[in-house]
C-alpha cells in the first residue's frame, strides 16, 4: 500500500509540474520524513527540478503546492511547503484502512506477491561444502541466507532453483577417505588429515569391507542433508563436481572456449596457482611442458588463469566454469553465495561467464563474512580438518532451528557477526525468534480466547474499519503497508535480512497494541472490537508472511502464554 500511496502523490506532482507549463520529472523521489510531525511523505522535487525551471526552489515548490491543493489526491489532507522547498505531505487515516483492507482482501497467499522489473529464471547456489564432515555454523549462515533470499526472490516473482554443489573432488575427499581407513584400522591419520571426534565415530560405524572413501562420501553427503532439512533447508538439485567432470561437460566447455579463441598454451608463471580457497589438490604441478591457459584478461580480470596444468589435470577453475556453463540449462541468472575466503575468485568467475558468451550481469557473486561463535565467551574456531567445531547440527540441538535460522539472518551477510548461544537459548524477550513467535502465538491466543467467551467477529462488510484511531493501530497499519516496500528492497539488495527487520519491528508494534488496545475485554464496544479483531487478522496474515519469507515456522501456541492463559480469561 505504501507503493500505491507513492505513485499516487507522484502521479499528483507530476500534474502539477504540467500545469504549471513545466517538464514533470520522470521520477519523483519520496519519502518518510523522519520526524512524524513533519508529516506523512516528503519530496525534494521542488529542489530536483527548480534549476531546470529556472526559479528559486521555496516559490517553486509553493507554485506546486498550489497546483496540488486545487485537486488533491486521494486521503491527502494538507501541503506543506518546510525548508529550502520541500513538499510535505498529510495523510488521513483513511490511507492506513485501505492498508488493513488490502492486507485482509489478499491474504497469505497474495498479499506482498510482486512481480518486479528484471524478475526471471534463476539459479541459486548456496552451502555448497565438501563432503567431508558435518556442516559447521559457519555454513550455517550461507544456509540461512540462500534459503531466505530464494524465498525473498520467489516471492518478487523470480522463477527460482535452489542448488547445492557437491564439491566432491580432489585432495581433501582424498585425506577424508584416507583418515576415515587409519581410523578404522586403529591408526592416528597424518597431521594434516582429519582429525574431528566425527572421523572416529564414522569410522567405527564403517563396515570392514567397505570402501571409505565411497562410504566416507556417502556418510558424510547424508548427514548434511539432513542436518539442512532440520533447519528447514532444502534444494531442487544437488549438482556433483565429479560427475560434471565424468559427463564430458569439462571437455566439451574447453572446446567451447578454444572455437572463441580464448584458450593458449604457455608455459606456467612461477606464481600462478588454482586458488581453491578450500583445496590445495590444483596447484599446477612442478616440471616442463606448457599449461593451457584461459584468456581472462580479455574480461576484466587481472591475469590470464590456468586451466589445464603442465601434467594435463583440470584446476579446480576449469570444471568450475563447465558447473557454470550447465547451470545455465535452469536458469538465465546464476546468483553464487560464497563466503569471505572466495573473495579473490570473484573476477575471474565473471570472467569465465563472458568468455562462453554471457554477459558479465549473468552472474552475481556475492560474499559473506564468517560469523563468530562464542561458547563461554570464547571465540571457536572452525575447521573440520583439526577437529575444533561447533557443528551446525549441535547448534539446532542446544537452540532449535528457528532461533539458529533467524539469528543468521539478523545482519546484513557482508557484516562479521557474533552469535551468543546464551542467548538464543534463553526465552526471553533478548532472543529475536521468541520475540517474533511470542507475537505470533498471541495473535492466535487472542481467537482462541474469543471463541472461548463465545464471541463472533462481525463480517468485514459489516465492520467499521474508519474506528482504527488510537496510535497503536494505526502503526500496526502503517508497519504492514510497508512490507511490499521492504520485499522490495531485500530482492534488489539481495538482502533478506531487510525481512527480519520487518518481522521484528511488526512484532513489537503488536506487542504495544496488545498492552494499550484491548480487544476481547467487556467494556470495549462491540463495534471497536470487531474492528481491531480485523486488525488482529491482518497483523497474522503479515506475521505470516514474514516468517514464510524467512523460512521460520509460525507457532500457534508458546508454554508461557498458555500458562498465562491459564491463570486468566481477560485480555487487558
Amino acid at each position: 500500500m505504501s507503493l500505491a500511496i507513492r505513485t499516487s502523490l507522484a502521479s499528483a506532482i507530476q500534474a502539477a509540474f504540467t500545469t504549471l507549463g513545466l517538464d514533470a520529472p520522470a521520477l519523483v523521489n519520496l519519502e518518510r520524513p523522519a520526524r512524524p510531525e513533519h508529516g506523512d511523505w516528503s519530496t525534494n522535487a521542488a529542489l530536483a527540478a527548480a534549476k531546470a525551471s529556472a526559479r528559486n526552489p521555496r516559490e517553486l515548490a509553493a507554485a506546486l503546492k498550489g497546483a496540488i491543493d486545487a485537486t488533491p489526491p486521494r486521503h491527502v489532507t494538507a501541503v506543506e511547503i518546510a525548508g529550502p522547498g520541500f513538499l510535505n505531505f498529510r495523510l488521513a487515516n483513511s490511507w492506513l484502512h485501505d492498508v488493513v483492507e488490502l492486507v485482509l482482501d489478499e491474504g497469505e497467499a497474495n498479499y506482498a506477491r510482486l512481480k518486479l522489473p528484471g524478475s526471471r529464471s534463476v539459479v541459486v547456489e548456496y552451502v555448497s561444502a565438501n563432503p567431508t564432515g558435518p556442516l559447521h555454523a559457519g555454513h550455517a549462515r550461507w544456509a540461512a541466507y540462500g534459503d531466505a533470499l530464494s524465498r525473498v526472490l520467489a516471492r518478487s516473482g523470480y522463477d527460482v532453483h535452489r542448488e547445492f554443489y557437491i564439491n566432491d573432488r580432489g585432495a581433501q575427499m582424498t585425506k577424508f577417505g584416507l583418515s576415515l581407513e587409519c581410523r578404522k584400522w586403529g591408526h592416528v591419520p597424518p597431521d594434516d588429515f582429519y582429525m574431528g571426534q566425527y572421523i572416529i565415530d564414522w569410522a567405527a560405524e564403517m563396515p570392514a569391507d567397505a570402501n571409505p572413501f565411497e562410504w566416507g562420501y556417502a556418510r558424510a553427503l547424508d548427514y548434511q542433508k539432513s542436518t539442512l532439512k532440520r533447519m528447514n533447508v532444502e534444494f531442487d538439485s544437488w549438482s556433483s563436481e565429479r560427475a560434471i567432470a565424468a559427463s564430458g561437460a569439462v571437455e566439451s566447455t574447453l572446446d567451447e572456449l578454444r572455437s572463441h579463441g580464448h584458450i593458449y598454451e604457455a608455459a606456467k608463471a612461477e606464481n600462478e596457482d588454482s586458488e581453491r580457497p578450500d583445496d590445495d589438490a590444483d596447484t599446477p604441478a612442478a616440471g616442463g611442458g606448457n599449461a593451457t591457459w584461459l584468456r581472462t584478461t580479455t574480461f576484466g580480470d587481472d591475469r590470464d588463469r590456468v586451466v589445464i596444468k603442465a601434467d594435463g589435470t583440470y584446476t579446480y577453475f576449469m570444471p568450475d566454469i563447465a558447473y557454470h556453463r550447465d547451470k545455465f540449462k535452469r536458469g538465465d541468472l546464476l546468483i553464487d553465495i560464497f563466503g569471505s575466503d572466495h573473495h579473490g575468485y570473484v573476477r575471474r568467475t565473471k570472467a569465465g561467464i563472458e568468455a562462453l558468451g554471457h554477459t558479465p550481469d549473468d552472474v552475481e557473486v556475492l560474499i559473506g563474512q564468517n560469523c563468530v561463535l562464542l561458547r563461554n565467551g570464547e571465540p571457536v574456531r572452525l575447521s573440520k580438518r583439526t577437529g575444533d567445531i561447533i557443528e551446525l547440527a549441535e547448534i539446532i540441538d542446544e537452540v532449535g532451528a528457528d532461533a539458529a535460522k533467524l539469528t543468521f539472518l539478523l545482519q546484513s551477510i557482508d557484516t562479521r557477526q557474533t552469535v551468543d548461544l546464551g542467548v538464543l537459548v534463553s526465552q526471553s524477550m533478548d532472543n529475536p525468534v521468541h520475540y517474533v513467535h511470542y507475537a505470533h502465538a498471541r495473535v492466535h491466543g487472542i481467537g482462541r480466547q474469543a471463541i472461548e467467551r463465545g464471541i463472533v467477529r462481525a463480517d468485514r462488510a459489516e465492520t467499521n474499519l474508519a474506528l482504527l484511531a488510537h496510535d497503536r493501530e494505526l502503526e500496526l497499519a502503517r508497519i504492514l503497508g510497508d512490507l511490499p516496500d521492504a520485499l522490495t528492497l531485500a530482492c534488489n539488495d539481495r538482502a533478506p535480512h531487510k525481512i527480519t527487520t520487518w518481522v521484528r519491528e511488526l512484532a513489537g508494534a503488536f506487542q504495544g497494541f496488545y498492552h494499550d488496545c484491548p480487544v476481547l475485554r467487556d467494556d470495549i464496544a462491540e463495534d471497536v472490537r470487531n474492528a481491531r479483531l480485523w486488525l488482529v487478522e491482518a497483523v497474522r496474515i503479515g506475521l505470516a508472511i514474514g516468517l514464510d519469507l524467512l523460512g521460520v515456522s509460525a507457532p500457534t501456541h508458546m508454554e508461557r502464554l498458555d500458562e498465562e492463559a491459564a491463570t486468566t480469561n481477560t485480555q487487558p
